[in-house]
């Protein structure tokens, strides 16, 4: 059975990569696609009673409809807000190289397409040793984008994908989000023209601002074509 999928990025944390994974989830799901979902590292717990929570987790597995084990989902989950392995090392741990990558082979025999979101930017540190690159590099599945819509993404975003082409990643393109950003923003109407007429991959589309389960019925989001994006490119070497 052929493996495959897509992995997740961003220009930064915070600009809606879970929001983007869980509807694309959703909407392979819609399409009878055998799909699971993937954060090999995730820091930053909810406060509150009861037991800790991971809200991107959370929302990864109410996309799966709970199908799957959350902590296969997301196997490494630190309380802080941090990067990776400053949240383990503030717990006295170290985030396990190792199982960044091999977290992915429970999900081989059991899935037919994987929705891999990462840890903050591309160059977010994911352990001592490896940034967000490094573990895409290794997966081997092509890259989205995730960009703010508002002023500064330009620079943001172009930045993110020279380094993923220098690296020698694929990269499938960009999704400019404006769910969760101010309306008062004047630049963000500019934006995703401004960045398509100069990044070397294309903007697949802008995202509105609403629910996740909102944006799995928007029009602009259904218009990508997930199903060729995610399920036929190369297989995990």
């Amino acid at each position: 059975m052929s493996f495959r999928g897509v992995f997740i990025t961003g220009t930064d944390t915070g600009v809606g990569k879970t929001f983007l994974a869980a509807a694309v989830v959703r909407v392979l799901r819609d399409a009878a696609v055998n799909v699971g979902a993937y954060k090999p590292v995730v820091s930053g717990s909810d406060d509150g009673a009861g037991p800790p929570r991971w809200r991107d987790i959370e929302e990864l597995a109410a996309a799966l409809d709970h199908r799957f084990p959350a902590e296969r989902i997301g196997p490494q989950r630190f309380h802080a807000a941090l990067a990776p392995p400053a949240a383990a090392r503030h717990e006295g741990r170290r985030v396990d190289a190792a199982l960044l990558r091999s977290g992915v082979e429970w999900w081989r025999s059991r899935v037919d397409t994987l929705v891999v979101e990462g840890a903050g930017g591309l160059l977010c540190p994911v352990s001592d040793d490896d940034l967000a690159a490094d573990l895409a590099r290794d997966l081997g599945f092509p890259l989205v984008v995730v960009a703010r819509s508002g002023l500064g993404t330009i620079n943001h975003t172009l930045l993110t994908v020279e380094v993923a082409l220098g690296r020698g990643l694929k990269v499938a393109g960009v999704v400019v989000n404006r769910h969760g950003e101010s309306g008062r923003d004047a630049a963000a109407a500019s934006n995703p023209a401004e960045i398509a007429r100069r990044c070397p991959v294309p903007v697949l589309g802008v995202l509105p601002s609403c629910t996740p389960e909102a944006l799995f019925q928007d029009a602009e989001f259904r218009k990508i074509d997930w199903l060729r994006l995610c399920c036929a490119n190369a297989a995990v070497r």
